[in-house]
């Protein structure tokens, strides 16, 4: 999250992970049960600008069900980040459902999300202008404000919805959070948590006309909130159970990283289950230099199976239309 001044106000920006592709459900709530198994897990964590004082660390969790009889999925997501020395948390708890309509080579889904998220700040950290000097924190002493705000823990309510549409062999997608911009202030007084858009294109081109060919998968995606803007370009080179992508991040008024991941399914999809492993890093290439910084590094986990059917069925895949989760 960004701390920008505006008209006079303080408005926050959520944090937006590099991975996105690992990170489906905190990018669209549609994406919720969209993938080639019965059972999801999916954990991601991004460090953001190592080497400065104060974490920037951000966790996402989530778990999906694909419910055919629901032509759709059911899904639970956890979001939690930690900023600054004084500990400024949020975090998050959501219920996910989707729907699915499958039409001439299409598919196009639907999203809703609704949960809770606490906000929370350790004010025993924070330090005043009365406790510093020349040399730094002097040592033993009190702030003459008040130390301990009169809240330092609220709760509020958080929607989000979402719709991704997969046509051959391109998909598009958009997403709304804070639907309600809910008052995340402290003191009581008004600070509404603007709502944040996401946009999102890929398309899937492969290399050779034979069976599970590699292919380039080109994207874009496009986040705004608060008046800030987030814009990203790249691609991907995937064959088989390696992926290796490179991408550019802009703000809008200047350059902000170099992106370069790497993915890793480690059991293939051939036996029922899949295991993923990506990892990847920002270059800083805006004000904030990279020497500084460190850059930012994410790693993601995530694990896929079958479920065992009273039947005796298996899994499989209704038809060969392709679906959000082939584009990464």
């Amino acid at each position: 999250m960004l701390i920008i001044s505006a008209s006079g106000r303080l408005l926050a920006q959520d944090h937006l992970y590099s991975q996105f592709y690992n990170a489906p459900n905190y990018l669209n709530p549609a994406l919720n049960g969209q993938f080639d198994g019965d059972l999801r897990m999916n954990f991601i964590y991004r460090s953001q600008w190592t080497n400065l004082p104060g974490p920037l660390n951000y966790y996402t969790f989530s778990v999906d069900l694909n419910v055919p009889k629901l032509n759709g999925g059911l899904g639970l997501m956890v979001t939690r980040s930690s900023e600054g020395t004084a500990y400024l948390s949020k975090t998050n708890v959501s219920g996910i459902y989707s729907y699915s309509v499958e039409f001439d080579n299409s598919v196009l889904s639907f999203g809703l999300q609704a949960g809770f998220t606490n906000r929370k700040i350790d004010a025993d950290k924070l330090v005043f202008l009365d406790q510093l000097n020349d040399q730094g924190i002097i040592p033993g002493t009190s702030p003459s404000a008040t130390a301990n705000p009169e809240f330092n823990n609220k709760y509020y309510f958080d929607p989000g919805a979402g719709i991704n549409f997969v046509k051959g062999d391109f998909m598009i997608g958009t997403s709304a959070q804070h639907i309600n911009k809910p008052n995340e202030s402290f003191t009581g007084t008004s600070a509404n948590l603007p709502m944040r858009i996401n946009a999102y294109a890929s398309y899937m081109l492969p290399l050779n006309p034979f069976d599970d060919p590699p292919s380039i998968i080109p994207s874009v995606v496009f986040a705004n909130q608060a008046g800030i803007t987030s814009f990203s370009a790249g691609a991907q080179l995937k064959y088989r159970s390696a992926n290796i992508g490179f991408w550019y991040r802009d703000t809008g008024q200047q350059s902000d990283a170099f992106v370069v991941s790497v993915i890793f399914d480690l059991f293939g999809r051939n036996n029922g289950s899949k295991t993923r492993l990506g990892i990847s890093h920002d270059a800083t290439t805006s004000q904030l230099q990279y020497t500084k910084t460190a850059g930012t590094t994410e790693g993601a986990i995530s694990f896929e199976t079958t479920l065992p059917r009273r039947d005796g069925s298996e899994y499989f895949r209704s038809s060969s239309t392709k679906r959000c989760y082939d584009f990464y």
